[in-house]
């Protein structure tokens, strides 16, 4: 299995060196060239296997210059060294005969980042060892919140690699800057950058691109590297539990086999949704991709459209790791729905760049509205639902997975499709907390007494975060999106 980039068709290289490289030279993100497939009865056979062998049967699909003996230490070491509290560690719970949750926020950070971030540093190392590579890796994150604390602690103090996370300042939860300005770590920075979320994309893209510091770094024995999703080592682990959660619901007897689902992906950047259209490209039942935005509803006005444009207001949310509009992994979408045409998606993303926008072919949107519907929900619409889903279920829902269960809603009214749906769950409570009892009893609370609320609920506050207020903060960075350049070479070398 070999990739291709993007904006470059031309291009082919093993899965160490998409691992290693982060973001192709050319600008352009490694895609697969092809899509392994799994029959039914494969899917069947998941049923009845752990998390981690689970993982093994997707990842040696795409990770083919990988051994077995490689795989199998990657996932193993991700998730069965007690990293995650529950053992299944993606478990699926059911509010109703016709929907699920997919609790994706079991790992250290609380977040569905770990599902990818404890394996990526594991799956690096190896490609490292693999292509004979001494030099230090520096791997460089913009975060919207939870990528970064789940970024830091998978690579905390590993060897030969250092990290680099920069967070919009204002914009993101009391919980998730605590959770990064507090890391401990020999080899990690964290910085707030002025700005939103894609001010601190666009920064550390332009890093990647820029090759005379590039060059300075690699005459210094540093190499750059990714651990955003625009990494394929951080996309192709989210595939797995797309499976994991159909194996999960058939062996409960919730779906016969070859039954259709529906997902419902609360979502920014792009990347988890992606991963479960890649999920159903490699077979898995998948009758529709219900892509749920918040007020930042570029992806919704796209996929009804097919003209996206980030020349808008942007809002600030109570789910904030989805305030970005600039959603980075639909490049990766509309490069296959284009057929692989590399031309078309460099001349699309260049106008993006120059414009904030660009229109697709009448095909591609046709394509694009045949896998996926788009909704969004408001502020008053995600609390609304955060307080209907607690009195109707007893269930506690964040922020952002109380989106997509709002735009399911509006979906199912909309279409009268009662399709067995899997709401994806990206975070726990605990990380949003006086938004979600805010909503459920419309009280003031901050952050730490809204969690004690929270625990009175009935659900138990995690260690991790019950603490999080008497942790030493050690990173006080702030700098301007321009400055990143200089920071990290400061950080790198003094």
């Amino acid at each position: 299995m070999n990739y291709s980039s993007t904006r470059d068709g031309s291009k082919s290289v093993p899965s160490s060196v998409c691992l290693l490289k982060g973001i192709s030279s050319d600008g352009g993100l490694f895609v697969p060239q092809s899509f392994p497939q799994l029959s039914l009865a494969q899917i069947a056979s998941l049923a009845d296997l752990s998390y981690s062998e689970r993982a093994y049967e997707i990842l040696s699909r795409f990770l083919t210059d990988f051994t077995e003996e490689e795989i199998l230490s990657c996932v193993n070491n991700a998730y069965n060294r007690g990293n995650f509290d529950d053992r299944s560690n993606a478990p699926v719970t059911r509010l109703c005969p016709n929907e699920s949750v997919l609790e994706l926020w079991h790992g250290p950070t609380l977040a569905f980042k770990d599902m990818a971030l404890q394996l990526l540093p594991h799956l690096l190392v190896t490609a490292k060892q693999k292509q004979g590579i001494s030099d230090d890796i520096m791997i460089l994150v913009a975060t919207s919140g939870d990528t970064g604390k789940a970024a830091l602690e998978g690579f905390c103090d590993v060897e030969g690699v250092r990290i680099a996370v920069f967070f919009p300042n204002d914009g993101v939860s009391v919980m998730q800057k605590l959770q990064m300005v507090t890391q401990r770590g020999d080899n990690v920075t964290v910085g707030a950058i002025n700005g939103n979320f894609d001010d601190a994309q666009t920064a550390v893209k332009r890093i990647f691109a820029d090759k005379s510091f590039n060059d300075l770094l690699n005459g210094r024995g540093v190499r750059l590297s990714s651990a955003n999703s625009i990494n394929w080592g951080r996309l192709v682990p989210q595939i797995v539990y797309y499976f994991s959660a159909y194996a999960d619901l058939y062996k409960c007897g919730n779906i016969e086999l070859g039954d259709q689902v529906n997902f419902v992906v609360p979502t920014g950047n792009f990347g988890n949704i992606l991963a479960g259209y890649y999920a159903c490209k490699m077979g898995l039942p998948v009758k529709k991709f219900i892509c749920a935005s918040n007020s930042n509803n570029v992806l919704t006005d796209f996929i009804n459209t097919g003209c996206y444009n980030a020349r808008r207001e942007f809002h600030k949310t109570i789910s904030p790791s989805m305030d970005i509009l600039i959603s980075s992994n639909l490049e990766r979408l509309l490069y296959h729905l284009a057929d692989g045409n590399s031309d078309y998606i460099a001349s699309i993303m260049e106008k993006l760049k120059l414009d904030g926008k660009y229109t697709v072919t009448d095909s591609i949107l046709e394509k694009l509205k045949g896998s996926f519907y788009g909704g969004f929900a408001t502020e008053e619409q995600t609390k609304a639902t955060i307080k209907s889903t607690f009195e109707k279920y007893g269930y506690i829902m964040d922020t952002h997975t109380a989106v997509a269960q709002s735009v399911l809603e509006q979906y199912r009214a909309q279409t009268g499709d009662e399709t067995t749906a899997i709401v994806v769950s990206t975070a726990s409570p605990f990380k949003f907390p006086a938004s979600v009892v805010s909503a459920i009893e419309q009280s003031e609370l901050d952050d730490f007494d809204a969690a004690i609320r929270l625990e009175e609920l009935g659900i138990d506050q995690p260690d991790s975060l019950k603490y999080l207020h008497m942790a030493p903060v050690l990173h006080e960075l702030v700098c301007e999106k321009d400055e990143l350049s200089g920071v990290i070479f400061a950080s790198l070398f003094g």
